[in-house]
């Protein structure tokens, strides 16, 4: 049985002929963290390379991500379907070695993770998963989910704000399962971290509530060992374990500096690296058969899956009802009835149609949803009130109970947002979290990372514009909707009354490829008349709302709140003798997916004469009016004072639109 160390080794040495080869890439942290990730991949972790996707895995988080090569060394070396040529093609265009790592490119990666502290706040979001599905279907007589999060984290990581946030909420919900490694190297892209990183950070943790173990050597097996030890014996408390490390560890002329951070090392170092750690074969990329052989976790992950199916078997014989239910879950699917209820509740909506908020809609559609989906698993930050998601029947996790429903999640937005991402990566949850618009700009960056990983949550964005009123600029959107829709593969919903809000839920929750952000208003919008076809045509993100008597000589697009100003418009100019058709485009993403008949068909190439409505940024909509076209918008700050006089003082009113159609028909 080869050394441990040596073992080691094997992680450090593919990571340097990895990096050198692409002349691109992070070296210092895999060489610096190989020694812990040997003990936990060899001794702790429960994985099945030839099943990737195994539901009771444990979950991997490589949250400094930038060391990357690190975790494809340890997937090729555990035996998961990533080659050696994967591993020499690190960097390269279409590879499964991409130079941050990517769920959705790589078999075994969890999340995708490069912006510092986000794979930290997605762990969280696992752990929180886990303890939920746990509490949810595990007996006194039978155990269906049990495993543990570990994630690996840097200065970098611990530096920004989001890991306040989600490890401030980790310990106040007590995650006992999740466990932290704290590569606490001192060297940062700019040099010592001493310089501009001077926390306590064991205190802070501790002041968190998490089980701090500190002053482990990174570079001790035993030490590493005795700590996870520690950390599993903690069930009440998240486990941070501070890991003093060398970043480079093994290159003689650069470990311990900057320089060995976020460069080749070169061939000369990495000469000297292989005889500074006994690595006697000079090949590029060569690892000796035995160390692949002590390596390999086919056959102990196989074993450890087939002992979770023998333990599914005995459990679904005293609870199939539940392992039915569980099984549906993790698998994303729908129940039985779910098409018929939706269909049901959104007919008795139109057919009782009031004027109300669409964030009063919003909670009417929760209520009815969460009732058929106990998978449906929401939170604010600090707003649940005015969100409208504190619905009847939410349920609070706790540190004491994970059972419920619903997370108080503070005001953490970025870190509400990272973790319902992780809740969805997990399995078995439609994560949603909810704040006002304005502060979407707080999560951001998940918000992309949602898109990009394609991970199946809903952002609940309510006061959505200048209707917001009293609050002023501060809190009036002006931008937000427009930049959200610039973001690729998210599906962004500006609901016009109380049916469109229910069939944008309903979508959200159906869509299986990527995230969902749904805009809500503050004040009362009117509640619309259509027909059947009408309601069914929402999906689709365009369709025709208005259609006069005559021949349609003009069109307004209207979205959201501004709708009702369109319907107005049109009643007015009508009255002049002037057919308009109103559209209603609750969801632009969803409406370019048409069919380009569809499309002409609602917005036909006939009709020149076009005007846009909506209480922000213009830009967006000439690409459906035209250059010739116009867009009633708001392309400025605006008021403190009552939302009707917010709206009057920046035009957006129905004589705006009107006065828009006359000057397109001239």
């Amino acid at each position: 049985m080869p050394a441990r160390r040596d073992l080691a080794n094997a992680i450090r040495i593919l990571s340097m002929d990895a990096v050198q080869q692409a002349n691109s890439g992070h070296p210092g942290m895999p060489m610096g963290m190989a020694d812990i990730a040997e003990v936990l991949f060899n001794d702790y972790i429960k994985i099945n390379p030839g099943n990737p996707d195994w539901v009771d895995r444990d979950r991997f988080i490589l949250s400094n991500g930038h060391g990357s090569m690190l975790q494809y060394a340890v997937l090729h070396l555990t035996g998961y379907d990533l080659s050696l040529d994967d591993i020499k093609n690190f960097r390269q265009l279409h590879s499964k070695t991409p130079g941050h790592p990517e769920n959705f490119m790589t078999p075994g990666v969890e999340t995708t993770t490069g912006p510092l502290g986000q794979g930290l706040a997605n762990a969280v979001g696992m752990a929180l998963g886990e303890a939920a599905l746990a509490a949810r279907f595990n007996h006194a007589d039978a155990t269906l989910v049990d495993h543990y999060t570990w994630c690996f984290a840097g200065d970098g990581c611990l530096m920004e704000g989001i890991s306040h946030e989600a490890c401030s909420l980790a310990g106040t919900l007590g995650l006992g399962k999740l466990v932290v490694f704290y590569d606490d190297n001192g060297i940062s892209i700019d040099g010592e971290t001493r310089g501009w990183f001077t926390d306590d950070t064991p205190a802070r943790f501790e002041a968190y509530g998490w089980q701090v173990i500190r002053n482990v050597d990174g570079h001790e097996a035993d030490e590493i060992k005795t700590a996870i030890e520690t950390a599993r014996q903690e069930t009440g408390k998240p486990t941070l374990i501070c890991c003093k490390t060398v970043i480079g560890w093994g290159s003689p002329n650069k470990q311990g500096t900057a320089g060995v951070h976020g460069a080749a090392l070169g061939d000369e170092e990495i000469a000297a690296a292989r005889k500074q750690i006994g690595w006697s074969d000079e090949t590029r990329f060569a690892v000796p058969d035995d160390i692949y052989a002590a390596w390999d976790k086919h056959d102990k992950g196989a074993t450890a899956e087939k002992n979770w199916q023998d333990a599914r078997a005995a459990y679904a014989s005293k609870h199939a009802d539940d392992m039915a239910e569980f099984e549906r879950r993790l698998a994303g699917q729908m129940p039985r009835d779910w098409p018929a209820q939706c269909r049901a509740f959104i007919e008795k909506v139109q057919a009782e149609g009031k004027r109300t908020a669409t964030r009063k809609s919003s909670k009417a559609a929760i209520e009815a949803y969460a009732a058929l989906l106990p998978e449906l698993i929401g939170g604010s930050a600090d707003l649940s009130g005015s969100n409208g998601t504190d619905f009847k029947g939410h349920v609070p996790i706790t540190a004491n109970d994970y059972s419920g429903n619903y997370v108080y999640y503070g005001v953490r937005e970025f870190a509400m947002t990272a973790i319902t991402n992780g809740l969805s990566l997990h399995g078995g949850f439609t994560p949603f979290g909810a704040t006002f618009l304005t502060f979407s700009d707080y999560a951001r960056n998940a918000v992309r990372m949602a898109a990009l990983m394609r991970s199946r949550n809903v952002l609940v964005y309510t006061h959505d514009s200048i209707g917001l009123g009293e609050d002023g600029p501060t809190h009036q959107s002006v931008e937000h909707i427009a930049s959200l829709r610039l973001i690729p593969n998210l599906h962004v919903w500006r609901p016009g009354d109380d049916v469109e809000t229910a069939v944008a839920w309903q979508a959200a929750i159906e869509r299986e490829n990527g995230p969902t952000a749904l805009a809500l208003s503050r004040q009362d919008v009117d509640h619309q008349p259509r027909d059947a076809g009408q309601v069914a045509a929402i999906a689709r993100g365009g369709y025709v709302l208005r259609e006069p008597e005559g021949e349609a000589k003009a069109l307004v697009i209207g979205t959201g709140s501004e709708l009702e100003l369109a319907v107005a418009a049109a009643d007015r100019l009508a009255e002049e003798g002037v057919g308009v058709r109103v559209v209603s485009m609750p969801c632009i993403e969803a409406f370019n997916a048409q069919s380009m008949d569809y499309r002409e068909s609602v917005l036909p190439s006939t009709i020149t004469a076009r005007v846009a409505v909506e209480a922000g940024v213009s830009d967006s909509w000439y690409r459906f009016v035209g250059a010739t076209g116009h867009v009633v918008g708001v392309n400025d700050f605006g008021s403190s004072a009552p939302a009707g006089e917010v709206y009057a003082e920046m035009g957006v009113t129905v004589d705006g639109v009107v006065d828009a159609v006359r000057s397109q028909l001239g």
